[in-house]
C-alpha cells in the first residue's frame, strides 16, 4: 500500500537532543510527496518553530492527541482539556506528597509554573520557551482554567515509581505517560495519539494502511500499533523497537530522514 500521510512524533524523534531538526531531516521532509503532521505532548507554541521551519500545512496534534489544530489558521478541530476539578485535585496531591517534583500546567495557548526550578530551566533550554510564573497555587489556578497537560519532571527512578503508583488510583480517569527517563505527563482520558491519527486519517478519506508513525517512546506504541508502516528509532526504548515494523537510525543521526528514503519509498 502507498503511504500518503506520514505521522512524526517531536522529541526523540524529529529533533535530535538540542531540540532542533537537522537540516537532512527538513530536506527529507519538505521533499516527501505525503502529507506530514506532527504528533507531540508538546504544546502548540513549542511546535510552531518546527511547523514553520517544515513549512507544514495540514493538520497538526497537540497534547498527545488532546488538541488538533489547523496551523494556519490556528482554528482548534479537536479539543480535549482535563477536568478542572480532577487537574485541581491531582496538583494538591502533588503539593503535598512530591512538593520536589518539578510541576508545570499548559492551556492551548500557555505555559504556568508555580516556580522556576532546574527542571524548568531545563524545559526553557529545551523549548526556547518562557513560563507564566502564577502567583497562586496550580491547584487554585487549574479550578477556572482549561488545561490540556499537567507535565511533572522527576529527578530519581525512585520518585517516578511513586508518583506513578499515586497516578495509578486514577487510572480510567486520566491518560498518564511516561516520556523518556524523567518525565510524566497528565492528559485527558481522551487524548490518545491513536485517535487523533484515526481521526485526521477520516477526515482526509485516507485509511490506516496508507499512513506511517515514527516514534521513540511508550507514548507513541499507541500509534505505532495502528498505522500501516511503523518505524522506530534507534534510540527508542526496546519495548517500541519490538512492536514497530522497522527500526531507523537514532534521532541523532537523521533517522527520520533514512526512515522516509528507505522504508517509505
Amino acid at each position: 500500500m502507498t503511504i500518503k500521510q506520514i505521522f512524526l512524533d517531536m522529541d526523540g524523534t524529529l529533533l535530535n537532543e538540542q531540540g532542533t531538526v537537522s537540516d537532512d531531516n527538513r530536506r527529507t521532509v519538505a521533499d516527501s510527496v505525503c502529507s506530514v503532521t506532527l504528533v507531540s505532548a508538546r504544546a502548540p507554541m513549542e511546535m510552531q518553530a518546527t511547523i514553520q521551519q517544515l513549512a507544514l500545512t495540514s493538520p497538526q496534534i497537540a497534547f498527545n492527541g488532546g488538541l488538533i489544530f489547523d496551523p494556519q489558521t490556528r482554528k482548534t478541530l479537536v479539543h480535549h482539556a482535563l477536568d478542572p476539578k480532577l487537574s485541581s485535585n491531582i496538583l494538591t496531591i502533588l503539593a503535598q506528597k512530591f512538593p520536589q517534583v518539578s510541576v508545570s500546567c499548559y492551556d492551548q495557548a500557555d505555559w504556568y509554573v508555580e516556580r522556576v526550578d532546574g527542571g524548568i530551566l531545563h524545559e526553557q533550554a529545551l523549548t526556547r520557551q518562557t513560563p507564566i510564573v502564577i502567583q497562586q497555587t496550580l491547584a487554585q489556578f487549574a479550578q477556572t482554567h482549561s488545561l490540556f497537560k499537567l507535565m511533572l519532571i522527576v529527578d530519581d527512578t525512585q520518585t517516578m515509581q511513586a508518583l506513578k503508583c499515586q497516578l495509578d488510583q486514577s487510572t480510567g480517569v486520566i491518560n498518564c505517560q511516561q516520556a523518556g527517563n524523567h518525565y510524566l505527563e497528565i492528559t485527558s482520558l481522551r487524548a490518545q495519539k491513536a485517535q487523533g491519527i484515526m481521526t485526521l486519517l477520516e477526515s482526509s478519506e485516507l485509511t490506516l494502511a496508507e499512513a506511517a508513525a515514527f516514534g521513540d517512546g511508550h507514548n507513541d506504541l499507541p500509534m505505532l500499533k495502528v498505522v500501516g508502516r511503523s518505524i522506530a528509532m534507534g534510540n527508542a526504548a526496546p519495548e517500541v523497537k519490538a512492536a514497530s515494523q522497522f527500526v531507523t537510525l537514532s534521532n541523532e543521526d537523521d533517522g527520520v530522514a533514512y526512515g522516509i528514503k528507505h522504508y517509505l519509498d
